[in-house]
């Protein structure tokens, strides 16, 4: 029989063993190592805390409330405004409607003559003398003037005024500190605007309204009495205007590039050129759909600037602001302009 033979393999035993000593040696860094963990956990801890308290300190200062930084973080991440587009169009557009109701029913209630009411509004505007177009006296022409000169009123009396107490003398100081602080750190003006708008007065004082209309409209306001009833509703629209300056002057803080940036407001002078970029027609302008040269025969309400420290670059000047138009002036050109009054009472006359 054959025979088999058995080859037995010997079996291999491995042990992995440590010392005593290697492993507390291991036991004690893990300790070490956990505890240096925990401490550093405990210091993130704090400073959230820390940042908790230094966000709602500048809340405070600033004059915003806490609770609104949950609902303003989108925007500011994306860095945007935290006074949207859409709250500037809404406020502007109820705004602009409130001055065409005016004009309409200064012209309706006639405290004077229109022809009175066209001259003194000239009077009263920059570029006037420059343009022929209102020899006639025509009621589309003259309503246009007057929502003009509400516009400079508001541009020059009260948005590009800091209008925050009463007194006509303070805000003027104040907007000279704001201007001081802007040109020498605009995240200190930024601040302290928004800090001081916090304790603004809520409406402005009827004596306050009155003075800011008579300085910049002298002649217009001389014709339009003001009156415990306000009953040409002048002094309303003042109001109004004050309200959409302080929404601008006193909104929260901003992030990333637009920030510590603040508004300011421009109309555009009679008979100068029409620039797309800074204006937006509200009625259609024949010349510029042929291509020709067209100019301004009023603007009915006024554009919008936010203007910032320009970011440092090759070219850029220290210390230089840059401007970017957030809502362009509404302008009536002049073809437009003589169009529509021609056509309440008669054909236009032929063109050459």
């Amino acid at each position: 029989m054959p025979t088999h033979s058995t080859h037995s393999t010997p079996s291999i035993h491995t042990t992995d063993s440590v010392s005593g000593e290697q492993y507390r040696y291991a036991l004690t860094n893990f300790a070490i190592a956990h505890q240096k963990v925990e401490e550093q956990r405990g210091q993130l801890e704090e400073q959230e805390r820390q940042i908790a308290r230094l966000h709602a300190r500048i809340a405070a200062l600033e004059g915003s409330s806490p609770g609104t930084e949950a609902l303003d973080a989108p925007r500011r991440a994306a860095g945007g405004s935290s006074v949207d587009d859409f709250s500037i169009k809404n406020t502007a557009s109820q705004l602009e409607r409130t001055i065409n109701r005016w004009a309409s029913d200064v012209l309706r209630i006639a405290p004077a003559p229109a022809a009175t009411l066209q001259e003194a509004a000239l009077a009263d505007l920059a570029g006037a003398g420059e343009s022929a177009l209102f020899m006639d006296v025509r009621p589309m022409m003259v309503q246009s003037l007057l929502r003009h000169a509400m516009a400079e009123a508001i541009s020059e009396g009260i948005i590009n005024c800091l209008i925050v107490t009463s007194s006509a003398e303070a805000n003027v100081q104040l907007t000279r500190i704001h201007e001081h602080l802007f040109a020498r750190d605009p995240t200190v003006a930024a601040v302290w605007r928004r800090q001081t708008f916090s304790a603004a007065v809520e409406n402005v004082a009827p004596e306050t309204t009155r003075m800011i209309f008579e300085e910049n409209v002298p002649s217009l306001a001389a014709l339009l009495p003001d009156s415990a009833d306000d009953p040409l509703g002048t002094r309303g629209v003042l109001e109004d205007a004050y309200k959409f300056s302080r929404m601008l002057h006193g909104a929260p803080a901003t992030a990333g590039p637009g920030a510590d940036a603040f508004y300011r407001s421009f109309v555009p002078e009679l008979a100068s050129t029409l620039y797309p970029r800074q204006v937006e027609l509200a009625k259609r302008c024949r010349r510029s759909e042929r291509g020709e040269l067209d100019r301004v025969g009023a603007t009915i309400f006024p554009g919008l600037v936010k203007v910032s420290r320009a970011p440092p670059g090759p070219g850029v000047a220290p210390g230089d602001n840059t401007q970017t138009v957030v809502r362009r002036a509404q302008v009536i050109c002049e073809c437009a302009l003589v169009a529509s009054s021609y056509s309440i009472t008669a054909p236009p006359p032929p063109t050459m």
